[in-house]
């Protein structure tokens, strides 16, 4: 379990987890929306996007959930919580600035919620699946964060840190995509590259969960065999 790679028994072992097969499941919602619907790039990193929102949201949430019965913790995350939503904010509607010129080519530079209201307007049906992601966030906090007691050993600045990854993953995506897209002449790969490369992030992220509550377990039971 301490090896930095991911081997077929671990990605079995996580996905024992039914909340690994919901996060899965929502991964591959952006398929039936391509299929089903007929969306284009624009909308699917529309989604992604609006995702990233969602999830800083469910982030201060958990910054401040670490500070349940830590005083320590509450006086970080009430320092670390208005810096992480401003600078995350900005990153976000930096990268949303990108998404918006590379969908439109250009235009008008958008503000915030003239963002969230472009993404959202992006398709009819982006709303079903934004509840889906939150429904699925919901989920991971309730069961996850607070039912198996994460948030005990967890901090501010840890889960501060935690978001960053997905907008990187997703603009290396998009440029990947882009790039089949244009060398091909065929968009639609372009979007199913984009969709796998999102759900191998997804799967990678699943078995680091599985990791770290492995890992929380092996060392409260190495604690109570010390005081045994």
């Amino acid at each position: 379990m301490t090896s930095r790679f991911i081997d077929p028994s671990e990605v079995a072992r996580a996905y024992r987890d039914p909340l690994s097969w919901a996060s899965l499941a929502v991964d591959l919602v952006p398929v039936i929306a391509v299929i089903a619907f007929g969306w284009s790039a624009t909308p699917l990193v529309a989604l992604y996007w609006l995702e990233n929102l969602v999830i800083g949201l469910f982030t201060i949430a958990r910054m401040l959930g670490s500070a349940i019965g830590n005083l320590l913790n509450l006086a970080a995350a009430l320092f670390m919580g208005p810096f992480f939503f401003v600078h995350y904010g900005a990153f976000c509607y930096g990268h949303g600035v990108f998404l918006h010129a590379f969908a439109t080519d250009g235009g008008d530079l958008p503000g915030p919620l003239g963002l969230i209201a472009w993404a959202a307007g992006t398709a009819p049906e982006m709303l079903w699946f934004v509840g889906a992601i939150v429904l699925v966030n919901l989920a991971f906090l309730a069961i996850d964060y607070f039912g198996r007691g994460e948030y005990r050993t967890s901090n501010p600045g840890a889960e501060m840190f935690q978001p960053y990854g997905r907008i990187v993953t997703l603009h290396v995506a998009i440029i990947l995509g882009a790039g089949l897209a244009f060398a091909l002449n065929e968009p639609l790969l372009g979007v199913l590259l984009l969709i796998l490369i999102r759900v191998v992030f997804g799967v990678v992220l699943t078995v680091l969960r599985r990791r770290k509550r492995d890992a929380r377990v092996e060392a409260v039971a190495s604690v109570l065999d010390d005081d045994a």
